[in-house]
């Protein structure tokens, strides 16, 4: 109690109890990340032989702490980042589909059962804004919107009155109001190099507006952001990779400095095959 009081007396200049110290003690926390940790409840999980546990980064999901801004997920193809994000989402209460928690349709039966099986540790503060973004399905998503008629957050405009690109970007601009977690799988799909510049800058004005990301992403434009937590998901499960150690940063790096010479290469394999 008396370390609690030390803190309440510096914090808010009161005496310390029960009810006053658990009031200090959050104001000593910090917010975000709203979304701490992720694990896998391994005690309940039926085989690792079955899928979705036979992958390595599933398999060994021992505990995935986010960055309070941005943490990226990146691998290879088939590496499971979009299993884990969309696990996550569905735990955390949102649609397969995607958009906010209130977008509840379903146009095909391909979730896995992962999300049954997670263990999320969150911050004591809720975010006020949440969305979850799966370029795959985010067509469906706008006709839903279109549907339902709710486009008010959308700029009171359809989405599919605008490009792809476009779309994409009024989330990041309009509909994502601020102090949120947003959940991203692969949203460079429809950005053009310049519209990533523009998607980071929008990411960082939310940041500091008390925003958190957890993005899925093959884009080294993105995948730059300032201090953001990369995760590298591979056969051995899952690490914590710097930017330029990164595959996407190498091989795109290598590609633009020697470009001739790798297409002389890379055709001369074809030919010689």
């Amino acid at each position: 109690m008396l370390a609690c009081g030390a803190l309440l007396a510096t914090l808010v200049g009161r005496r310390a109890t029960r009810a006053s110290c658990v009031l200090a003690e959050r104001m000593a926390l910090k917010a975000k990340p709203y979304l701490q940790d992720v694990s896998l409840r391994r005690e309940t999980v039926p085989s690792d032989e079955v899928y979705p546990f036979n992958i390595p980064a599933v398999r060994h999901l021992h505990g995935l702490e986010f960055h309070p801004d941005v943490t990226f997920l990146v691998g290879e193809n088939g590496s499971g980042k979009s299993t884990l994000l969309e696990a996550i989402a569905l735990a955390l209460g949102f649609g397969a589909e995607g958009g906010t928690k209130n977008v509840r349709f379903k146009t095909a039966e391909t979730v896995s059962s992962l999300h049954n099986y997670l263990r999320l540790v969150k911050s004591f503060r809720a975010p006020k804004d949440h969305y979850f973004l799966r370029a795959e399905s985010f067509y469906n998503v706008a006709t839903y919107m279109d549907e339902t008629g709710y486009l008010d957050g959308y700029g009171g405009r359809s989405l599919h009155q605008r490009s792809h690109g476009e779309s994409f970007m009024t989330l990041l601009t309009t509909k994502f109001r601020g102090k949120g977690l947003y959940l991203l799988d692969e949203p460079e799909a429809a950005l053009s190099p310049s519209r990533q510049l523009a998607a980071l800058s929008a990411i960082h004005q939310l940041v500091h507006d008390d925003s958190q990301f957890i993005i899925a992403t093959h884009s080294p434009i993105l995948l730059s952001f300032p201090k953001a937590k990369i995760m590298l998901l591979d056969g051995s499960g899952i690490t914590e990779v710097s930017y330029e150690d990164t595959e996407h940063y190498a091989v795109t790096r290598d590609f633009l400095n020697n470009y001739r010479r790798r297409l002389e290469m890379l055709f001369a394999d074809e030919d010689d095959a």
